[in-house]
């Protein structure tokens, strides 16, 4: 297997390991009905249950992060797959309620939460620099996938074989990812620990074929971790990137359940819970596509990863303010797809965004960090929104007070970001070396 084709089978499957994981955690959403009404929940119960999820998400977060830098992701991504898919397991004891819900919950938080960032960084090691984004933008499709591809399989398994089959279904899942890795995953070329750091790059064009991918870095400065995550970018994307994922934890914990107030059901559901999946894909690609295409066109990283982002950011928190204010389920589908949809494509511009005012040696760390701070408004998310709908007059109203909050956070994620986030300064302010593209000049 070339370098070459080999970088393209590892891509794919980190894309996969991204939808197993969106699928460990929207699986909840999908079975809420059902499990509430078996084990006789209420909403504050459910948001518990949805939110310990993430208890232990930030801590392994950056406690992975901090092992990405210093050895292989290789052996480290084959022991998270091992435990999220174990935690899945306990799941099919028909006994097992409300408290196995909640272990098994954190034990599986913990097994993902460190697996987008390690595979953001190990994705990283297997290209150049310049197209980041884009790559990130296909590992971050993978979470749509999971969704498009999960959800009707697994409302199908819950129709035939009750809620509890789907846990079932996603461990033995995960447990055949972590087999397919061991075969054909590791650390790529511009990886700081991959054997293959010294290798000259290729001279001719039937070198570049066969031979190895040059390294990207050799040496870099080490940066104080108090530098980086201070730096206007890193705390704008953070932060931009927490309201996304506000926005993101509500629609996993309770827009099938918001929907089925709103007059979905049946298939009718089935297929508007996956909408915001397909536009997500649609615009995390865009994104990553034109955020690579200004960069080649000399334009600044502050235009191509925080406006960019930002302006993404900031149409999901307009969308999110709308839903409740439109009375036709038909006219609700747009908003609903724009404000659970679109906003998660600033994700991946960010992930490149914080990579690019790294040194590559700190990279695991910081992302880890990032993601895990980003993380913490998937715990408070669902738990709030449980206790407002328990609080309301009517869930319908709960709900409403819950996504104007979203919308709200979203919409200054978005102009946070828009403002603050400039990767060019931030990595000359750490002393980093990083390529700057010059507009391509006509001929003739």
């Amino acid at each position: 297997m070339t370098p070459q084709t080999r970088s393209r089978w590892v891509i794919a499957l980190l894309m996969l390991f991204v939808a197993i994981n969106f699928a460990d955690k929207s699986i909840i959403g999908l079975a809420a009905a059902p499990m509430m009404k078996e084990l006789g929940l209420s909403a504050t119960q459910y948001g518990t249950i949805a939110s310990s999820f993430y208890l232990l998400f930030s801590i392994s977060a950056v406690v992975f992060g901090f092992l990405g830098n210093r050895f292989s992701a290789k052996w480290m991504m084959v022991a998270l797959a091992v435990i999220w898919s174990a935690a899945q397991l306990p799941i099919l004891v028909p006994a097992a309620g409300f408290a196995v819900l909640l272990i098994t919950r954190v034990l599986l938080g913990a097994g993902e939460g460190p697996g987008v960032p390690l595979g953001m960084h190990v994705a990283f090691t297997w290209v150049e620099e310049r197209k980041r984004g884009f790559t990130a933008a296909l590992l971050t499709v993978g979470s749509g996938l999971g969704v498009i591809i999960g959800a009707p399989l697994l409302n199908a398994a819950i129709a035939e074989w009750g809620w509890r089959s789907a846990f079932g279904i996603l461990g033995g899942i995960g447990l055949l990812w972590a087999i397919a890795w061991v075969i054909v995953g590791g650390d790529g070329p511009y990886s700081t620990t991959a054997s293959s750091a010294t290798t000259a790059p290729p001279t001719t064009t039937s070198a570049r074929k066969s031979a190895p991918i040059a390294p990207a870095v050799v040496d870099e400065p080490r940066v104080p971790y108090r530098r980086l995550l201070t730096s206007g970018t890193w705390l704008g994307t953070m932060f931009s990137g927490f309201t996304v994922y506000w926005g993101l934890a509500l629609a996993i914990a309770f827009l099938p359940l918001y929907l089925g107030q709103a007059g979905f059901s049946g298939t009718a559901l089935g297929f508007v819970v996956t909408v915001p999946a397909y536009v997500s894909i649609v615009f995390m690609l865009l994104g990553g596509w034109l955020s690579q295409r200004l960069l080649r066109r000399g334009l600044s990283r502050h235009l191509a990863q925080g406006v960019l982002g930002g302006a993404f950011t900031l149409v999901a928190g307009i969308s999110m303010l709308l839903i409740t204010r439109v009375d036709a389920p038909i006219l609700l589908l747009p908003f609903v797809a724009l404000a659970f949809g679109i906003g998660n494509s600033q994700t991946p511009l960010s992930q490149a965004a914080v990579a690019d005012v790294t040194p590559t040696r700190q990279r695991g760390a910081t992302l880890g960090i990032w993601y895990a701070i980003v993380a913490v408004a998937s715990v408070v998310s669902p738990l709030l929104t449980g206790v407002l709908v328990d609080a309301a007059p009517t869930p319908v109203v709960g709900y409403a007070r819950a996504f104007d909050i979203a919308g709200v956070l979203m919409v200054l994620g978005g102009l946070t970001a828009m403002l603050v986030v400039r990767p060019d300064r931030d990595a000359a302010r750490h002393g980093l070396r990083r390529a700057v593209a010059r507009p391509v000049t006509p001929v003739g």
